[in-house]
């Protein structure tokens, strides 16, 4: 068993792996932050549980539904939690293979801000665009 907020992250993982979108909302803190960067259409910090999942489901449609992040090791102390992982997707005929980073602030057991940090941002963005 790993830190709480290490499960706290991972149920988000899960649940946004199985498009549970209210098992999802629950684990967002009411001012949850999500910073998204870059140069697509996106990009910006999405405030509030309806604009981040706005912000996830977006992610998905644009991507076809091919968007997916494999977890390869997961960092957590009592404030934030730090996501190591791949990055995979398709959009016509451009596809993503990128390593990511994920920073989540966790309180009281709920999401309240979320970084993402790709290696290749040039990459993500010529997928998104």
């Amino acid at each position: 068993m790993g830190h709480p907020n290490e499960d706290v992250v991972r149920r988000a993982y899960a649940a946004h792996d199985s498009r549970d979108m209210e098992a999802l909302r629950s684990l967002f803190a009411p001012d949850v932050v999500w910073h998204s960067p870059g140069q697509h259409r996106l990009v910006g910090d999405h405030r509030g549980p309806d604009a981040v999942l706005g912000f996830l489901t977006g992610l998905q449609e644009m991507t076809g539904g091919t968007l997916r992040t494999e977890i390869h090791d997961v960092l957590a102390n009592d404030e934030h939690v730090v996501v190591l992982a791949h990055l995979h997707g398709e959009r016509g005929s451009r596809s993503l293979h990128d390593n990511h980073v994920q920073v989540f602030h966790v309180r009281d057991g709920l999401i309240t801000e979320v970084w993402g940090h790709a290696r290749d941002q040039h990459a993500v963005d010529e997928l998104l665009s």
